[in-house]
């Protein structure tokens, strides 16, 4: 995949857009000196070109009552590792699963799952994550405190 072509301009409006999330147009255009139509059409462009996916709420989730994170490190049997796709697209079924990655180390796959409590995290392991098939060894890791989150981009 090719990156696209961006210029200054583009990198401010998309760096007030994932930080300021209702910004609309007019607002971004006085912020950095660009009329609200010019700045809409650039941010069309970058939509028409997929560098803008999405603008999604960001939910507290203590506060809706989701209070444990554990990150998973998965790792397949050899054969299990033939069928990384399998994996991957079972592990997209299960809302807990927030993120998964394939990656490169001493394990397959790593994933972020949220739950409501530790109870809840251990029904969905054993009743869902490791009666998949393939799986050798899964290390759960608990997340105590958050320090950094953020779904913002260093552009």
């Amino acid at each position: 995949m090719q990156s696209a072509s961006l210029d200054h301009t583009d990198r401010k409006i998309l760096d007030l857009l994932q930080t300021n999330s209702g910004i609309n147009a007019t607002a971004i255009g006085e912020r950095i000196g660009l009329s609200q139509s010019a700045c809409w059409r650039r941010i069309q462009r970058m939509r028409e070109e997929g560098v803008i996916r999405d603008q999604p709420v960001i939910l507290d989730r203590e506060k809706v009552g989701l209070t444990t994170m554990v990150f998973a490190h998965v790792k397949l049997t050899s054969h299990g590792r033939s069928n990384l796709s399998t994996f991957a697209e079972e592990v997209k079924r299960y809302p807990e699963v927030l993120d998964c990655y394939l990656v490169l180390g001493n394990v397959d796959f790593l994933l972020r799952i949220i739950t409501e409590d530790i109870k809840a995290y251990e029904r969905f392991f054993f009743e869902k994550l490791s009666r998949l098939q393939g799986i050798q060894e899964v290390t759960s890791s608990i997340v105590l405190s958050d320090i950094k989150h953020t779904t913002a981009l260093p552009i």
